[in-house]
């Protein structure tokens, strides 16, 4: 499939292109640092992966970005998967440049493939968005660069919450409800003592009824 893309590092389009959008100056240079700071957000959070940021001027006097982070496991440890998150933010400067307003909406999407002789094959995916916004102050560019990065965290740290409860969770009551956790010689020795107990009331009533 043919298709462009503007490299981060060059800022040029691979393949080229004559017409292709490219940030202004000052957008070029925040996007320069937000990368930096991001790679080392991913390294912090994900110990590995890639990510790029991309960042365009809008019409309105603003800008807009998306951040992309990647994480894929090998399946060294006989488990596969993938952490797919795309955040997309506008920021609109007002108050002289002294405050703005952020908008982001992000979109987490999750795969995972388990194979291991004593719990069988597993696979599991799934996907999430959500969205939020906020005002913040801004005494510099790199002002922006801490409130995006505040609320990319947060962001991440919800749905990836949200995702262990509505996905891991769910499927550990499905597990729990589908299959027994004790083995077989477990249950008989329970059920027979379920069975003496209720025999020992039911003489034990019977005397008092006596």
């Amino acid at each position: 499939q043919w298709y462009q893309r503007r490299v981060r590092g060059s800022n040029e389009y691979d393949p080229p292109i004559e017409d292709g959008s490219i940030p202004s100056d000052k957008t070029r240079k925040f996007e320069v640092d937000a990368n930096f700071a991001f790679d080392m957000y991913r390294e912090q959070y994900f110990e590995g992966g890639i990510s790029s940021c991309y960042f365009w001027d809008q019409d309105n006097g603003g800008f807009a970005g998306a951040i992309l982070i990647k994480k894929t496991g090998d399946g060294s440890k006989k488990f596969r998967g993938a952490w797919d998150s795309i955040h997309v933010v506008e920021v609109q400067e007002k108050g002289a440049g002294r405050n703005a307003h952020y908008k982001l909406i992000s979109t987490v999407m999750l795969w995972l493939h388990n194979s291991r002789p004593e719990s069988g094959t597993m696979d599991l995916g799934g996907s999430l968005s959500r969205q939020a916004e906020k005002d913040a102050p801004v005494t510099d560019m790199s002002s922006h660069i801490v409130n995006i990065g505040q609320m990319v965290e947060k962001m991440e740290n919800s749905i990836r919450s949200t995702l262990d409860t509505i996905y891991f969770g769910r499927t550990r009551d499905i597990m729990n409800e589908t299959r027994s956790l004790v083995d077989l010689k477990g249950k008989e020795k329970m059920d027979k003592v379920n069975r003496q107990l209720a025999t020992a009331l039911a003489e034990k009533n019977k005397k008092s009824a006596q």
